[in-house]
């Protein structure tokens, strides 16, 4: 076993040698109730800007780059949703490290949301990749590894977070159970080119930063 493993390299299997992983089918969506059905009504403003969003990009999501994708569709959105408050911001591109079970787990984050001014202190949301499709290395894997490394830093007992597969979302929750348990749910697809899921995204994401982002 490696000493060290890296989110950009990072497989299932060698995540769950560190610890146990056991996913839960969640046909439902049940552990995300809470999450989902979040009571947000959106301004006309926001939903006159997912349109125009929607219009503009909906025809070449498929075609885009990992960083056409990011910059034109992802970014606004997240920029929108405004995760800058108090001491809470949100940050591209930091590392993110812990030593769990003897074995360092780490690399850069494309996403998250944590406390900080200067530096991320403690991380609450992330987002994994910004990939036009699934790729060599699951993004899945690298978001639960992400998820267990704040799990471990925070010293709390759940995590949030999202990945994207071009114009897919999926939500993903990590809780802890005991010392090396971990369960984790993956939430149904939302697909970021129908108007009504990209509306539950943007509400998704503002359950985040009014449920999730505190201690």
């Amino acid at each position: 076993m490696k000493k060290r493993l890296s989110f950009s390299k990072i497989k299932f299997d060698e995540l769950n040698q560190v610890v146990r992983l056991v996913g839960i089918p969640d046909i439902y969506d049940t552990q995300f109730q809470e999450w989902f059905s979040y009571p947000y009504t959106l301004s006309e403003a926001e939903l006159r800007f997912l349109e125009r969003l929607l219009n503009q990009h909906k025809l070449y999501v498929s075609t885009y780059s990992e960083e056409e994708l990011k910059a034109k569709l992802l970014i606004p959105i997240l920029n929108s949703i405004d995760f800058m408050f108090e001491n809470v911001r949100d940050w591209y591109e930091r590392p993110l490290k812990a030593v769990i079970n003897g074995i360092e787990i780490g690399g850069y984050v494309d996403f998250m949301v944590a406390k900080g001014i200067k530096e991320p202190q403690r991380p609450y949301f992330f987002i994994q990749e910004f990939k036009k499709s699934k790729s060599e290395i699951d993004p899945e894997d690298q978001l639960l590894a992400e998820l267990l490394v704040a799990i471990t830093l925070n010293q709390t007992t759940v995590v949030r977070g999202a990945y994207i597969m071009g114009k897919a979302w999926s939500f993903v929750i990590l809780e802890k159970q005991s010392n090396d348990q971990y369960k984790y749910y993956v939430s149904k697809i939302f697909d970021n080119t129908w108007f009504e899921d990209l509306k539950q995204i943007y509400i998704n994401l503002q359950a985040v930063k009014q449920l999730y982002c505190k201690d």
